[in-house]
């Protein structure tokens, strides 16, 4: 019998042959590097496992970096929660923990070395002045006349915008590329720019802070990074990337794009994501229908399901749309195995049986995960009257209806089979009460009665059920690519039905003192998560996904 092959992907197949050819001394070093404005999302879940899990797999190392070069914009609040995120995850940057900021003296170095070598110029322009001089896709850009200017006269006055001497927006730092490049990203780039800002870790050190693409590679090549794993927006950064590498003479780290995680009814701008807070159409970034990890950990989904979706999905040069049935499917999989079964009721109806001693109460017992009998079992209270489903009684139900009705047998999970007999309506028409017997020689386990019944309900005891909250969760937007209409704003596509809330279910006492963060299902109805605001005096319960999937793998 052969042995199986493992399959690569292309980034796997460009570092083994690296190493065959002994490239970097066959070191492999990754780097995660968010930048600390805003909440991680599902987009970042992937290139978290992909740089991690790679460098894991070859006995490398990933740093955790943060991309710090925009005060305004900046907050420690979100440094801590995307460490918090990544931690939840399942990785560990050990030590390895940067910020671009630390590098602040050396990439200023790095940008006098660019002007001593007449490759880059302080230029006077104004931003719209730059963007009109840099021309279009299909019309070459135009130099100004600061880009002759000589070098000492840039050393000088890139030295005065250190120092102070100019207001904001009054001057950059541009590198002198190529303003006829095809690649409107080589034409004269700006550097640097001018921000009396305080920032989150420098504090007033600094008045000029690097843009992003002038930081972002030469923080990897201090940093002896091996592979700048990214996600393909940046395919058209790498000649510039390849380019401060070239004239700085730096350690040349090697920038490798894969396709991003674009997963149907979810958006991954962080722009976007935080117009939907400040407009309170979600509680925050931690919503549970937000694509934010914080949102998906509020929300029930457990972090291993998270790396086996990455995992399913894979890595790609092309980017598609991933269903997001097959993130749910990995969630239900992964609860399927973890969580316990317990008793909720989200739309109760009362049932009286009638032949059941009125004070008697007895208990029952209950598997908590008949998928795992290590997870051992419970006591549930019984009793004479009790809650059901109301949808589970239908006053003229069909033949084929297998749960209650006049006339109809069903079994109590865990409990006794029991017979309905009558019902009560009120004066509106609504039934309010619904009449059984029971078979007292019925009961789940020692069952002798020789009654057959069809059906099998989920119940809570009404002397003994804890009032509770339930938030029930739709998709937060109503089209699969909210982002894709050309002419048309995302938020058009907002569903402002995606919560509905149930402000009184009723659950087995079992749950009183549960912890909030933890799973569970309400067995024939839904997995969910016990929500952090959850108390012993409130209850809160998100719903994490339905019990069944529609995911059909192709």
């Amino acid at each position: 019998m052969s042995e199986k092959v493992e399959s690569l992907n292309f980034i796997e197949q460009i570092i083994e042959d690296d190493l065959k050819n002994n490239v970097n001394d066959g070191k492999v070093l990754t780097r995660f590097p968010p930048e600390p404005n805003g909440y991680l999302h599902i987009g970042h879940v992937k290139a978290i496992c992909v740089n991690f899990e790679i460098a894991k797999k070859y006995g490398g190392k990933t740093n955790l970096r943060f991309d710090d070069t925009n005060p305004t914009t900046e907050d420690t609040e979100f440094v801590e929660n995307i460490k918090k995120d990544i931690k939840w995850l399942g990785y560990d940057w050990e030590e390895r923990e940067y910020f671009a900021s630390d590098y602040f003296g050396q990439l200023y170095e790095f940008a006098v070395e660019l002007i001593k070598k007449d490759l880059a110029y302080v230029d006077d322009s104004t931003p719209e002045e730059i963007a009109e001089q840099k021309g279009s896709p299909t019309k070459p850009g135009v130099a100004n006349q600061y880009r002759s200017r000589s070098i000492e006269e840039n050393l000088g006055l890139f030295e005065k915008m250190k120092n102070g001497d100019f207001p904001d927006g009054s001057r950059v730092l541009r590198a002198k590329i190529d303003m006829a490049s095809p690649n409107m990203l080589m034409r004269d780039p700006v550097l640097y720019r001018i921000k009396h800002e305080h920032h989150h870790r420098t504090g007033d050190d600094w008045c000029i802070y690097p843009l992003y693409d002038f930081a972002h590679g030469q923080s990897d090549s201090i940093e002896n990074i091996t592979y700048s794993l990214c996600s393909l927006e940046f395919m058209n950064h790498r000649p510039l990337y390849n380019w401060f590498i070239e004239k700085l003479e730096i350690f040349p780290s090697r920038q490798i794009e894969f396709a991003r995680m674009n997963v149907a009814y979810m958006i991954t701008s962080k722009r976007r994501l935080k117009k939907l807070v400040e407009e309170k159409l979600v509680s925050g970034w931690d919503d549970p229908r937000m694509p934010t990890i914080s949102g998906m950990r509020r929300k029930g989904y457990p972090a291993a399901a998270l790396r086996i979706f990455c995992d399913k999905v894979g890595v790609a040069k092309r980017d598609n749309l991933i269903e997001v049935e097959l993130l749910e499917s990995c969630v239900r999989d992964e609860l399927n195995k973890t969580s316990a079964r317990v008793m909720g009721v989200l739309n109760p109806v009362k049932v009286v049986i009638t032949n059941y001693p009125e004070g008697k109460s007895e208990e029952l017992t209950a598997l908590n995960n008949p998928e795992d009998e290590t997870m051992g079992s419970r006591s549930m209270p019984f009793s004479r009257e009790i809650y059901i489903e109301r949808e589970d009684f239908m006053e003229d139900a069909p033949k084929k209806f297998f749960r209650l009705g006049p006339g109809k047998t069903v079994r109590l999970k865990n409990a006794y089979i029991i017979h309905c007999e009558d019902f009560v309506k009120n004066d509106e028409g609504e039934i309010t009460e619904i009449r059984c017997i029971y078979y007292p020689d019925s009961k789940s386990g020692s069952d002798t009665s020789g009654i057959k019944a069809k059906g099998t309900l989920h119940w809570v005891s009404l002397a003994h059920a804890i009032e509770a909250e339930a938030r029930m969760y739709g998709r937060l937007f109503t089209d699969e690519t909210p982002t894709a209409h050309e002419g048309r704003d995302f938020m058009e596509f907002f569903n402002h039905e995606s919560l509905k809330v149930l402000p009184k279910i009723y659950v087995e006492p079992s749950l009183r003192d549960i912890a909030p963060g933890t799973q569970i299902q309400f067995m024939r109805k839904a997995y969910f998560c016990v929500d952090p605001d959850s108390s012993s005096e409130k209850l809160i319960f998100n719903q994490t996904v339905d019990l069944k999937s529609s995911y059909k793998p192709k």
